[in-house]
């Protein structure tokens, strides 16, 4: 119901700030772009232009049909990383809202195609909260500490994506904003985005 009214987007990264991140100019372009929880496709939306084919998961059933009616191939969460590898796989706001999150981190790695990229963004302070859980809370646990934000992105990046096999070719601070609700008009986050390459 919340998409419906035009509720609940977010904002996390304009095309031309993608651009910088990756290193390309205006013509930028390749191949295939997955886009893992992608909610309404907003975002997606924004990233899609640099693309050949666009891929999406969501878990929402309303969400899904949106995507679809925006044009994007939608994967089922169980059939994403069978068989299919990408040029690019996005991963915005996931890792705190997903159930095992280094399961996830570790079957992107094995999906990027030679010279592949992830664009990550992960909001900080870490705070996960599983919905589908009863007590809302992961079954696995990112070793992420820290009191400030540059010390969280220091042990995300040393404790968590580093083992998992991935270098960071660049990364910002960027503000998170997403639409609120009956208390507040919208939210406003910090947030760490990085691009990744296997290792």
């Amino acid at each position: 119901m919340v998409r419906w009214l035009q509720r609940g987007s977010m904002f996390v990264v304009s095309f031309q700030q993608f651009l910088k991140l990756v290193g390309g100019g205006e013509d930028w372009s390749t191949g295939d772009l997955l886009d893992l929880g992608a909610g309404d496709g907003e975002v997606t939306a924004l990233l899609a232009p640099a693309f050949r084919t666009v891929y999406v998961t969501e878990v929402s059933n309303t969400m899904q049909t949106l995507l679809q009616r925006r044009g994007f191939h939608l994967l089922g969460i169980d059939e994403w990383n069978v068989g299919r590898k990408y040029d690019v796989i996005s991963c915005l706001n996931l890792l705190d809202r997903c159930d095992k999150p280094l399961e996830l981190l570790n079957q992107v790695h094995a999906s990027l195609k030679p010279n592949g990229m992830v664009l990550l963004a992960v909001v900080l302070p870490f705070s996960p909260y599983v919905e589908s859980a009863a007590d809302h809370e992961p079954t696995e646990r990112l070793n992420i500490r820290g009191q400030t934000f540059e010390d969280q992105v220091v042990h995300l990046v040393d404790n968590v994506l580093r083992p998992v096999g991935f270098e960071v070719i660049s990364w910002s601070r960027v503000p998170y904003l997403c639409e609120g609700d009956l208390r507040q008009s919208y939210y406003w986050l910090d947030e760490s985005i990085f691009v990744l390459k296997a290792v």
